[in-house]
Protein backbone atom coordinates (compact mmCIF):
# COMPACT_ATOMS: atom_id res chain seq x y z
CA UNK A 1 0.00 0.00 0.00
CA UNK A 2 3.11 2.29 0.78
CA UNK A 3 3.27 4.89 -2.01
CA UNK A 4 -0.32 4.31 -3.64
CA UNK A 5 -1.84 7.56 -4.55
CA UNK A 6 -6.16 7.73 -4.94
CA UNK A 7 -6.09 10.39 -7.84
CA UNK A 8 -10.04 11.99 -7.98
CA UNK A 9 -11.29 13.41 -11.19
CA UNK A 10 -14.84 12.08 -11.15
CA UNK A 11 -17.14 14.35 -9.62
CA UNK A 12 -19.42 11.51 -8.07
CA UNK A 13 -16.32 9.97 -7.02
CA UNK A 14 -14.67 12.93 -4.56
CA UNK A 15 -18.45 13.42 -3.34
CA UNK A 16 -18.07 9.48 -2.13
CA UNK A 17 -14.72 9.66 -1.01
CA UNK A 18 -15.07 13.22 1.17
CA UNK A 19 -18.16 11.71 3.00
CA UNK A 20 -16.81 8.19 3.78
CA UNK A 21 -13.54 10.76 5.54
CA UNK A 22 -16.38 12.91 7.05
CA UNK A 23 -16.80 10.59 10.11
CA UNK A 24 -14.21 10.74 13.29
CA UNK A 25 -14.80 6.96 13.37
CA UNK A 26 -14.28 6.24 9.97
CA UNK A 27 -10.88 7.87 10.28
CA UNK A 28 -10.03 6.44 13.18
CA UNK A 29 -10.32 2.97 11.19
CA UNK A 30 -8.33 4.42 8.36
CA UNK A 31 -5.81 5.27 11.19
CA UNK A 32 -5.24 1.49 12.41
CA UNK A 33 -4.90 0.32 8.96
CA UNK A 34 -2.02 2.49 8.70
CA UNK A 35 0.15 0.25 10.32
CA UNK A 36 -1.31 -3.83 9.51
CA UNK A 37 -4.09 -5.39 8.06
CA UNK A 38 -7.12 -6.36 10.58
CA UNK A 39 -10.30 -8.26 11.35
CA UNK A 40 -13.19 -6.53 12.27
CA UNK A 41 -12.77 -7.67 15.90
CA UNK A 42 -9.31 -6.62 15.83
CA UNK A 43 -10.66 -3.04 14.86
CA UNK A 44 -13.09 -3.02 17.22
CA UNK A 45 -11.33 -3.94 20.24
CA UNK A 46 -8.45 -0.98 19.25
CA UNK A 47 -10.56 1.62 18.81
CA UNK A 48 -12.85 0.78 21.30
CA UNK A 49 -16.14 0.47 18.85
CA UNK A 50 -19.19 -2.01 18.67
CA UNK A 51 -18.39 -4.58 16.24
CA UNK A 52 -22.01 -3.71 14.36
CA UNK A 53 -20.68 -0.14 14.11
CA UNK A 54 -17.72 -0.70 12.97
CA UNK A 55 -18.57 -3.30 10.47
CA UNK A 56 -21.19 -0.35 9.10
CA UNK A 57 -18.49 2.01 8.78
CA UNK A 58 -15.81 -0.47 7.38
CA UNK A 59 -18.50 -0.90 4.38
CA UNK A 60 -18.37 2.59 3.85
CA UNK A 61 -15.24 2.91 3.14
CA UNK A 62 -14.98 -0.17 1.05
CA UNK A 63 -17.76 1.32 -1.43
CA UNK A 64 -15.37 4.68 -1.30
CA UNK A 65 -12.86 2.37 -2.66
CA UNK A 66 -10.70 2.94 0.56
CA UNK A 67 -10.08 0.02 1.53
CA UNK A 68 -10.72 -3.93 0.43
CA UNK A 69 -12.08 -7.00 2.57
CA UNK A 70 -11.24 -10.80 1.70
CA UNK A 71 -12.57 -13.65 3.75
CA UNK A 72 -9.54 -15.11 5.15
CA UNK A 73 -9.51 -18.92 7.40
CA UNK A 74 -9.06 -18.16 10.88
CA UNK A 75 -9.03 -20.07 14.03
CA UNK A 76 -12.66 -20.62 14.14
CA UNK A 77 -14.24 -20.03 10.72
CA UNK A 78 -13.77 -17.58 8.14
CA UNK A 79 -12.19 -14.01 9.52
CA UNK A 80 -13.23 -10.76 7.44
CA UNK A 81 -9.47 -8.83 7.08
CA UNK A 82 -9.67 -5.08 6.09
CA UNK A 83 -6.51 -3.74 4.23
CA UNK A 84 -6.35 0.02 3.05
CA UNK A 85 -5.47 0.86 -0.76
CA UNK A 86 -4.16 4.01 -0.39
CA UNK A 87 -1.78 6.19 1.75
CA UNK A 88 -2.54 9.65 -0.17
CA UNK A 89 -5.42 11.27 -2.08
CA UNK A 90 -5.00 13.68 -4.64
CA UNK A 91 -8.02 15.76 -5.47
CA UNK A 92 -8.76 17.18 -8.97
CA UNK A 93 -11.68 19.99 -8.29
CA UNK A 94 -13.98 20.25 -10.73
CA UNK A 95 -14.37 23.08 -12.90
CA UNK A 96 -13.03 23.92 -16.38
CA UNK A 97 -9.46 23.43 -16.28
CA UNK A 98 -9.33 25.15 -20.00
CA UNK A 99 -10.39 28.46 -18.29
CA UNK A 100 -8.58 28.28 -15.24
CA UNK A 101 -5.16 27.43 -17.29
CA UNK A 102 -5.27 28.24 -21.13
CA UNK A 103 -1.77 27.26 -21.48
CA UNK A 104 -2.19 23.79 -20.21
CA UNK A 105 -2.88 21.04 -23.07
CA UNK A 106 -3.87 17.40 -22.02
CA UNK A 107 -4.27 14.32 -24.02
CA UNK A 108 -5.57 10.78 -22.82
CA UNK A 109 -3.85 7.94 -24.70
CA UNK A 110 -5.84 4.53 -24.39
CA UNK A 111 -3.37 1.52 -23.64
CA UNK A 112 -4.34 -0.25 -26.92
CA UNK A 113 -3.96 3.13 -28.67
CA UNK A 114 -0.21 1.87 -29.74
CA UNK A 115 1.26 2.29 -32.79
CA UNK A 116 4.69 0.55 -32.58
CA UNK A 117 5.50 -2.42 -30.56
CA UNK A 118 8.07 -5.42 -30.06
CA UNK A 119 7.41 -7.82 -27.10
CA UNK A 120 8.46 -10.83 -25.78
CA UNK A 121 6.50 -13.82 -23.97
CA UNK A 122 5.18 -13.75 -21.28
CA UNK A 123 2.86 -11.48 -22.98
CA UNK A 124 -0.81 -10.73 -23.44
CA UNK A 125 -3.39 -8.12 -23.62
CA UNK A 126 -7.26 -8.01 -22.21
CA UNK A 127 -9.85 -5.70 -22.53
CA UNK A 128 -12.54 -5.60 -19.59
CA UNK A 129 -14.36 -8.02 -21.11
CA UNK A 130 -11.77 -10.70 -22.12
CA UNK A 131 -8.42 -12.22 -23.42
CA UNK A 132 -7.59 -10.40 -26.83
CA UNK A 133 -6.24 -13.11 -28.29
CA UNK A 134 -4.26 -15.90 -27.21
CA UNK A 135 -1.91 -15.73 -23.92
CA UNK A 136 1.99 -15.21 -25.06
CA UNK A 137 1.05 -15.29 -28.48
CA UNK A 138 2.68 -11.69 -29.86
CA UNK A 139 0.34 -11.83 -32.47
CA UNK A 140 -2.10 -10.81 -30.31
CA UNK A 141 -0.60 -7.65 -30.25
CA UNK A 142 -1.61 -6.99 -34.18
CA UNK A 143 -5.74 -8.56 -33.03
CA UNK A 144 -7.32 -5.19 -34.60
CA UNK A 145 -9.60 -5.75 -31.08
CA UNK A 146 -5.83 -4.64 -29.26
CA UNK A 147 -7.34 -1.10 -29.15
CA UNK A 148 -9.82 -1.99 -26.82
CA UNK A 149 -7.39 -3.12 -24.51
CA UNK A 150 -7.62 -2.63 -20.83
CA UNK A 151 -4.25 -4.03 -19.58
CA UNK A 152 -1.34 -5.72 -21.28
CA UNK A 153 1.97 -6.98 -20.31
CA UNK A 154 5.18 -7.88 -21.86
CA UNK A 155 8.30 -9.47 -20.48
CA UNK A 156 10.60 -7.37 -22.53
CA UNK A 157 10.63 -4.85 -25.05
CA UNK A 158 8.27 -2.19 -25.40
CA UNK A 159 4.93 -0.14 -27.04
CA UNK A 160 4.90 2.94 -28.25
CA UNK A 161 2.45 5.51 -28.99
CA UNK A 162 2.24 9.01 -30.72
CA UNK A 163 0.41 12.00 -29.33
CA UNK A 164 -0.90 15.04 -30.98
CA UNK A 165 1.76 17.53 -30.90
CA UNK A 166 -0.96 20.90 -30.21
CA UNK A 167 1.22 23.55 -29.26
CA UNK A 168 0.07 26.80 -30.69
CA UNK A 169 2.07 28.76 -33.45
CA UNK A 170 4.93 30.95 -31.58
CA UNK A 171 5.37 28.76 -28.43
CA UNK A 172 7.54 26.90 -26.48
CA UNK A 173 6.70 23.80 -24.16
CA UNK A 174 7.99 25.11 -20.71
CA UNK A 175 7.23 21.71 -18.70
CA UNK A 176 5.96 18.42 -20.04
CA UNK A 177 4.26 15.27 -17.41
CA UNK A 178 3.39 12.04 -18.55
CA UNK A 179 1.54 9.95 -16.30
CA UNK A 180 0.43 5.98 -15.86
CA UNK A 181 -0.22 2.90 -13.73
CA UNK A 182 2.18 0.74 -13.94
CA UNK A 183 4.65 -2.25 -12.91
CA UNK A 184 6.72 -5.36 -13.62
CA UNK A 185 5.90 -8.43 -15.59
CA UNK A 186 6.22 -12.25 -14.63
CA UNK A 187 4.68 -15.10 -15.13
CA UNK A 188 1.47 -14.94 -12.67
CA UNK A 189 2.72 -12.22 -10.14
CA UNK A 190 5.66 -11.56 -7.48
CA UNK A 191 5.60 -9.34 -5.31
CA UNK A 192 9.67 -8.55 -5.63
CA UNK A 193 10.08 -8.24 -9.13
CA UNK A 194 12.11 -5.83 -9.80
CA UNK A 195 12.32 -4.39 -13.51
CA UNK A 196 14.33 -0.98 -14.88
CA UNK A 197 11.17 0.85 -16.83
CA UNK A 198 12.71 3.18 -19.15
CA UNK A 199 10.66 6.16 -20.83
CA UNK A 200 11.30 7.48 -23.93
CA UNK A 201 10.17 10.95 -25.58
CA UNK A 202 11.02 11.79 -29.26
CA UNK A 203 13.30 8.77 -29.44
CA UNK A 204 15.07 10.73 -26.18
CA UNK A 205 15.58 8.20 -22.94
CA UNK A 206 14.27 10.32 -20.02
CA UNK A 207 15.12 8.42 -17.48
CA UNK A 208 15.19 5.25 -15.62
CA UNK A 209 12.44 3.37 -13.02
CA UNK A 210 12.98 0.25 -11.55
CA UNK A 211 9.72 -0.88 -10.31
CA UNK A 212 9.57 -3.29 -7.02
CA UNK A 213 7.65 -5.85 -8.23
CA UNK A 214 4.48 -7.34 -10.15
CA UNK A 215 1.63 -6.61 -7.94
CA UNK A 216 -1.11 -9.31 -6.95
CA UNK A 217 -1.59 -9.74 -3.23
CA UNK A 218 -4.54 -7.33 -3.65
CA UNK A 219 -7.21 -7.33 -6.35
CA UNK A 220 -7.27 -4.51 -8.14
CA UNK A 221 -10.46 -1.94 -7.31
CA UNK A 222 -11.39 -2.00 -10.74
CA UNK A 223 -10.75 -5.50 -12.36
CA UNK A 224 -13.49 -6.80 -14.02
CA UNK A 225 -14.91 -10.18 -11.78
CA UNK A 226 -13.84 -12.37 -14.58
CA UNK A 227 -10.09 -11.29 -14.28
CA UNK A 228 -8.12 -14.02 -12.45
CA UNK A 229 -7.69 -13.58 -8.86
CA UNK A 230 -3.91 -15.20 -9.37
CA UNK A 231 -2.72 -13.17 -12.03
CA UNK A 232 -1.27 -9.03 -11.71
CA UNK A 233 -3.82 -7.07 -10.18
CA UNK A 234 -2.73 -3.59 -9.88
CA UNK A 235 0.34 -1.13 -10.57
CA UNK A 236 1.49 1.92 -9.55
CA UNK A 237 0.64 5.36 -10.67
CA UNK A 238 4.01 7.07 -11.54
CA UNK A 239 4.69 10.51 -12.68
CA UNK A 240 7.06 11.75 -14.99
CA UNK A 241 8.58 15.50 -15.69
CA UNK A 242 10.78 17.27 -18.09
CA UNK A 243 11.47 21.05 -17.46
CA UNK A 244 14.38 23.09 -18.82
CA UNK A 245 16.15 21.74 -15.09
CA UNK A 246 15.80 18.36 -16.02
CA UNK A 247 13.56 14.95 -16.19
CA UNK A 248 12.11 13.76 -12.92
CA UNK A 249 9.78 11.12 -11.44
CA UNK A 250 7.30 11.77 -8.98
CA UNK A 251 9.43 14.88 -8.08
CA UNK A 252 12.84 13.46 -7.46
CA UNK A 253 15.53 14.28 -10.36
CA UNK A 254 16.64 10.70 -12.44
CA UNK A 255 18.37 12.30 -15.42
CA UNK A 256 20.05 16.00 -17.25
CA UNK A 257 17.31 15.66 -19.79
CA UNK A 258 15.93 18.61 -20.40
CA UNK A 259 12.72 20.08 -22.58
CA UNK A 260 15.74 21.28 -24.94
CA UNK A 261 16.75 17.50 -25.93
CA UNK A 262 12.98 17.11 -26.73
CA UNK A 263 12.81 19.21 -30.11
CA UNK A 264 9.02 19.27 -28.89
CA UNK A 265 8.22 22.11 -31.04
CA UNK A 266 9.80 20.74 -33.94
CA UNK A 267 7.17 18.32 -34.97
CA UNK A 268 3.34 17.58 -35.17
CA UNK A 269 3.23 14.82 -32.79
CA UNK A 270 5.05 13.67 -29.63
CA UNK A 271 5.96 9.83 -29.62
CA UNK A 272 6.14 8.00 -26.03
CA UNK A 273 8.15 4.62 -25.81
CA UNK A 274 7.87 2.79 -22.58
CA UNK A 275 9.80 -0.50 -22.26
CA UNK A 276 12.84 -2.47 -20.87
CA UNK A 277 16.02 -2.43 -22.32
CA UNK A 278 17.79 -5.78 -23.49
CA UNK A 279 21.35 -4.83 -21.39
CA UNK A 280 18.99 -3.75 -17.92
CA UNK A 281 20.05 -5.05 -14.71
CA UNK A 282 16.96 -5.81 -14.15
CA UNK A 283 14.79 -7.38 -17.01
CA UNK A 284 11.62 -8.11 -15.41
CA UNK A 285 9.21 -6.77 -18.11
CA UNK A 286 6.07 -4.05 -17.95
CA UNK A 287 2.27 -4.06 -17.20
CA UNK A 288 0.14 -1.25 -18.46
CA UNK A 289 -3.30 -0.44 -16.86
CA UNK A 290 -5.76 1.40 -18.51
CA UNK A 291 -9.03 2.88 -16.92
CA UNK A 292 -11.03 0.08 -16.50
CA UNK A 293 -8.23 -1.83 -14.66
CA UNK A 294 -6.11 -2.08 -11.69
CA UNK A 295 -6.20 1.30 -9.16
CA UNK A 296 -6.23 4.05 -10.84
CA UNK A 297 -9.14 5.61 -13.31
CA UNK A 298 -6.92 7.07 -16.15
CA UNK A 299 -4.75 5.96 -19.24
CA UNK A 300 -1.92 7.66 -19.90
CA UNK A 301 -1.89 10.79 -19.52
CA UNK A 302 0.74 13.70 -20.97
CA UNK A 303 -0.25 17.17 -20.31
CA UNK A 304 1.88 20.01 -20.93
CA UNK A 305 2.83 23.81 -20.53
CA UNK A 306 3.72 26.21 -22.79
CA UNK A 307 4.07 29.89 -22.78
CA UNK A 308 4.19 32.49 -26.09
CA UNK A 309 7.54 33.57 -27.47
CA UNK A 310 7.73 37.54 -27.04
Amino acid sequence: MKGNIMELKDEEQIIDVLKALGSESRMKIIEVLQNEDMNLNQISEFINMPASSVTVNIKKLENAGLIETEYKPGNHGSQKICSLNYDKILINLPGNRELKDKNLIETSMPIGNYKDFSVNPTCGLASEKAVIGELDDVKSFLNPEHIHAQILWFGSGYVKYVFPNNLPKNSQATKLELSMEICSETSDYNEDWPSDISIWINGVEIGVWTSPGDFGEKRGILNPDWWYFDQTQHGLLKIWQVTNEGSFIDGNQISDITLADLNIEKEDFIDVKIGVKDDARNVGGVNLFGRKFGNYRQDIMLRYRYKFND
